[in-house]
């Protein structure tokens, strides 16, 4: 199918304050890099089973799973690709938290905005920097739906952010090679 008979839904999940970032401009933004149609759907709940009290943070593989349930005909297309986007803390099997995750199968990622800001690191709010370095992520994780894995040069966008400071780094786009590889 091509890119451009494709949409993009943005997800929220029910505990995303809108007022910090501004979804329909998010989606708008990271859909043109790739061709397609931005939109944003009403909120999710949290899924059920989301929170790990081991851990207090939630599963990224939860809210992947409660994105693509909401896969139906008013998202338009089957071929719609879905991102999630929380503000609370996630992590996955071996690392402590995530930035976000994506599955390239079900055609679904999800986003934590909790700490792309830099209240999170004792900063002073900064909504320029934190607009980067959600679009930054988002764009990162559809990177991988759209056949990418993680990129050797810290300039890329598909550059794996151990950090923040990793986030950061990262240019806007991807390298040459990565833009290459890409199957859209």
């Amino acid at each position: 199918m091509e890119a451009a008979q494709r949409n993009l839904i943005l997800i929220p999940f029910a505990d995303l304050d809108e007022g910090l970032l501004p979804l329909r401009e998010l989606a708008s933004a990271v859909a043109a890099v790739f061709g397609l149609e931005g939109a944003v759907t009403a909120a999710l709940p949290i899924p059920a089973e989301a929170f790990d009290r081991r851990h207090h943070q939630y599963p990224a593989a939860g809210f992947l799973t409660a994105a693509a349930r909401s896969r139906n005909a008013s998202m338009g297309s089957a071929s719609a690709v879905l991102l999630g986007i929380t503000g609370l803390d996630l992590f996955a099997p071996r690392l402590n938290f995530v930035f976000g995750m994506a599955d390239a199968g079900l055609a679904v990622a999800v986003i934590s905005l909790c700490r792309l800001r830099p209240e999170f690191y004792g900063g002073d709010p900064d909504p320029r920097l934190f607009r980067q370095r959600a679009l930054k992520e988002a764009i990162h994780e559809l990177g991988h739906i759209f056949g990418l894995a993680h990129c050797d040069r810290q300039a890329c966008i598909m550059h794996f952010s151990t950090s923040i400071q990793d986030t950061d780094r990262k240019g806007p786009g991807f390298c040459g090679t990565c833009t290459g590889r890409m199957n859209l």
